[in-house]
């Protein structure tokens, strides 16, 4: 499962290595003061849209990047996470990170109080 980490002045999105293939993508790294809010989902893949470069199975799997009108997503959300959290960037590479957890509280409350 994919981990949403504070490393020094950055947020990262961790892959294992069979998510860096299926999301046709490496880690994620953007700047923490890029984040602008942090939101717990109980629907994680309901809340990714758009068009896919990656994985996805409508309802059950969202992994890659999503591009919409509104919105770039980063998304990682396995069938057996379905809660989340998004958070919502200004000035990064990408406009929101939705990432499936087991803890979305925790992974949220972690991310609004870095270190």
């Amino acid at each position: 499962m994919a981990e949403l980490i504070v490393d020094g002045d950055e947020l990262v999105v961790r892959l294992r290595a069979v998510e860096r293939m299926e999301a046709v993508h490496g880690e994620v790294r953007v700047p923490l003061g890029s984040v602008r809010t942090v939101e717990v989902l109980d629907d994680a893949v309901g809340a990714v849209h758009g068009l896919r470069v990656g994985t996805g199975i409508p309802g059950s799997v969202a992994i890659g990047t999503f591009r919409s009108r509104e919105a770039k997503i980063f998304a990682v959300v396995h069938h057996d996470t379905p809660r989340g959290v998004r958070v919502d960037l200004e000035g990064a590479q990408f406009d929101q990170l939705i990432v499936g957890c087991d803890d979305p509280e925790a992974a949220a409350a972690a991310l609004r109080q870095p270190g």
